[in-house]
């Protein structure tokens, strides 16, 4: 039996263990690699121009700008997917997951953003923050409602298979007389 929109039994614990797992991973994996010191003989600035970084890639060449703002799409858009499956419901609002996880997702990035101030080498970009929460977001729309629609309907048929007969009725319920008060 569901309770509260979670996916039954050992199930949903594996399933919400792994998405753990997964999401520790990620954001190991992501934390190494946007917050190494790199050793490079000069910095740009920091661009906190929304949408000037991407102007810029995409004076440079279309092979170079998709290269470069697909980068930003796909470096924290698993969180898209391993956010909710970490989370591991399958009745929640549509729109109310989407808003949780990309809210999640914006602030990770930002975190991120915050964070590379402090590394040589690493400059804050607002439009990396701007892609990156754009990527979770079409991570988390392609994926997420069909694999809980997908998990639902596996729930519902194995409910189904394991729903016990009930037994036949014995006859009547049995009375008991009423007894009077006591004087």
């Amino acid at each position: 039996m569901q309770r509260q929109g979670s996916i039954g039994g050992s199930a949903a614990i594996r399933i919400r263990a792994t998405g753990g797992v997964l999401l520790v991973a990620h954001l190991a994996f992501v934390a190494w690699l946007t917050l190494r010191p790199l050793d490079v003989p000069w910095v740009m600035p920091a661009n906190l121009r929304p949408f000037a970084g991407i102007r810029a890639d995409l004076a440079l060449g279309w092979q170079e700008a998709a290269r470069r703002i697909a980068e930003g799409l796909a470096l924290l858009a698993p969180l898209g997917v391993l956010i909710p499956m970490a989370h591991g419901r399958l009745t929640t609002s549509p729109l109310g997951s989407l808003v949780r996880t990309v809210a999640a997702g914006a602030l990770i990035s930002l975190g991120i953003e915050l964070l590379q101030t402090g590394v040589p080498g690493q400059v804050v970009d607002v439009d990396s923050l701007l892609l990156n929460t754009v990527g979770v977001a079409l991570a988390h729309t392609t994926v997420v409602p069909a694999a809980r629609a997908w998990l639902r309907r596996r729930s519902e048929r194995a409910d189904r298979a394991t729903v016990p007969q009930e037994e036949p009725a014995q006859g009547r319920t049995p009375t008991i007389p009423r007894v009077g008060i006591a004087p």
